[in-house]
């Protein structure tokens, strides 16, 4: 099949079909292979660029690109200078950028901002955008983008803290603003300390509410929308809190409400209205972004708009190397070991049993300092990535890859604290003997008046086990996920 198109190619026999079904059959490794052999350094396709037919012409660029033919980047650019046809040009780039678009940066610059200075007709702004787009991550990726450095440690910011909604004043009292509320959604504040505001440990997600000068609702469309953020500060607060000028490259998000359809093509349209209402100041670049651009909504689909500038640098959490798809958040164990603080004691020697990629050990010690600190985990590769993620916390552990019902120890420990395993694939019965014999474990391990701090959605077997080990007496519990009904349980063991 590949033999017979490229031989189609090569006679120049209903080349635009032979184009097209080269193109759908290299998809599959062996058939690219194949291709590639064929065409070799690709100067049977050199004289398709200046076909008679666009579709011809496009099918070849985007063949170019798709096998990367280096050899050919002089004709596409040949062929971009020479093209008229918009939905062509789109697609010479495209394949410019898959080969080698660096002999051409200068002449590209050029043509991108030419095209920033023109005004498009109506009909044709769909592939002046698109081919704007492919100028714009070509510069970005030979090295010519602006890269923004945060400079606005100092500036007087309204800002917002995401956090667990339940516990959200244990934030609140660790900012220091004289203006701050709890809302819905967070910590809301007034703050000119963002140095500090970046040390505290609670909060998900530090965001930037975006005031914008009349109310829009999702009804009013995409368009009304991008107007509003285009006119808002935004583009303010980024010029005056970064080093280096515009453009700046944005994503959208839509916090819920919205069908996967229905907020793909919201995002699209009010990305593009954005760009070219900031005068493409603020640029779409959906995988290579500094800043996102993020949607709520309220029950009336009310828009309220926040900005997330990832520019700012982050370093509570940089010991987070590496993770699991069961990790726990690092800011989610802060919270829990901030709330079970006043069961936890200083210079402790203490135990995580189900440790995983370490989270729960380094929050704890980051908050109260601990003597000897033992890590288990019947996960291999968990242990691994917990002694990658201490080594970068600057703390010794004790990693051990065993079954916690396996280990074995000299003296025993003041306190276990961990994020215990989801049932999983785990029978109801597997699951309850687990607990048994996690609990009847502990008891040998702890010392007397030693604590527990478990993590937990399941509350039954939890409390099925205080019921049937009366050595344990519940200290405090906290509900912390409704929806899924974890808790957090501090268990006491009577002395002895």
């Amino acid at each position: 099949m590949i033999d017979g198109l490229f031989e189609q190619i090569r006679q120049q026999k209903d080349v635009r079909a032979a184009l097209s079904g080269l193109r759908a059959a290299i998809k599959e490794d062996e058939n690219y292979s194949r291709a590639a052999d064929l065409i070799g350094d690709g100067e049977v396709l050199r004289p398709l660029l200046m076909s008679e037919d666009a579709k011809v012409r496009k099918n070849t660029a985007a063949l170019i690109g798709d096998l990367e033919l280096t050899e050919l980047s002089d004709a596409l650019f040949l062929a971009y200078q020479k093209e008229q046809t918009l939905f062509v040009r789109g697609t010479l780039l495209k394949a410019l950028e898959d080969t080698n678009a660096y002999p051409y940066l200068e002449k590209l610059r050029e043509r991108y901002e030419a095209l920033c200075e023109k005004e498009a007709e109506e009909q044709d702004k769909k592939h002046i955008r698109e081919e704007l787009h492919v100028l714009e991550r070509i510069l970005r990726k030979e090295g010519k983008e602006v890269i923004h450095t945060f400079t606005g440690w100092d500036q007087k910011y309204t800002i917002l803290l995401t956090t667990n909604q339940a516990y959200a004043d244990l934030t609140a009292e660790k900012v220091h603003a004289d203006k701050k509320a709890v809302t819905s959604l967070g910590v809301k504040a007034v703050v000119d300390n963002l140095r500090e505001i970046c040390k505290i440990r609670t909060f998900r997600e530090l965001l930037f509410p975006i005031a914008l000068k009349k109310e829009i609702h999702y009804e009013d469309g995409p368009e009304a929308f991008a107007k509003a953020v285009a006119e808002s500060k935004l583009y303010q607060i980024l010029q005056v809190s970064h080093k280096e000028p515009a453009p700046y490259y944005f994503r959208i998000d839509i916090k819920g409400g919205l069908s996967l359809e229905e907020r793909s093509r919201y995002i699209k349209r009010a990305a593009a209205i954005i760009e070219e209402e900031s005068g493409r100041k603020l640029l779409n670049a959906k995988d290579e972004y500094e800043f996102e651009i993020r949607l709520f909504f309220n029950k009336d689909r009310k828009i309220f708009v926040f900005l997330k500038m990832y520019t700012i640098p982050m370093e509570r959490f940089a010991y987070r190397k590496e993770s699991i798809s069961a990790s726990i958040r690092s800011s989610a164990a802060a919270l829990l070991v901030e709330l079970a603080k006043p069961y936890l004691k200083d210079n402790a020697q203490i135990l995580d049993p189900c440790c995983g990629v370490g989270t729960m050990l380094i929050e704890r010690n980051e908050l109260v300092k601990a003597r000897e600190i033992y890590g288990i985990d019947i996960f291999g590769e968990a242990i691994e990535k917990a002694r990658i993620n201490a080594d970068a916390a600057g703390l010794l552990v004790n990693f051990i890859h065993r079954d916690y019902m396996d280990f074995k120890h000299k003296y025993l420990f003041d306190e276990i604290i961990t994020n215990l395993p989801v049932r999983g694939k785990k029978t109801k019965e597997e699951q309850d003997l687990f607990y048994k014999r996690f609990f009847d474990k502990s008891k040998e391990i702890l010392a007397p008046g030693g604590v527990m701090v478990l993590y937990s959605n399941e509350n039954g077997f939890i409390k099925k086990q205080l019921r049937l080990h009366p050595e344990y007496k519940l200290y405090q519990e906290y509900l912390i996920i409704e929806k899924e009904q974890f808790y957090l349980y501090i268990i006491g063991l009577r002395n002895r």
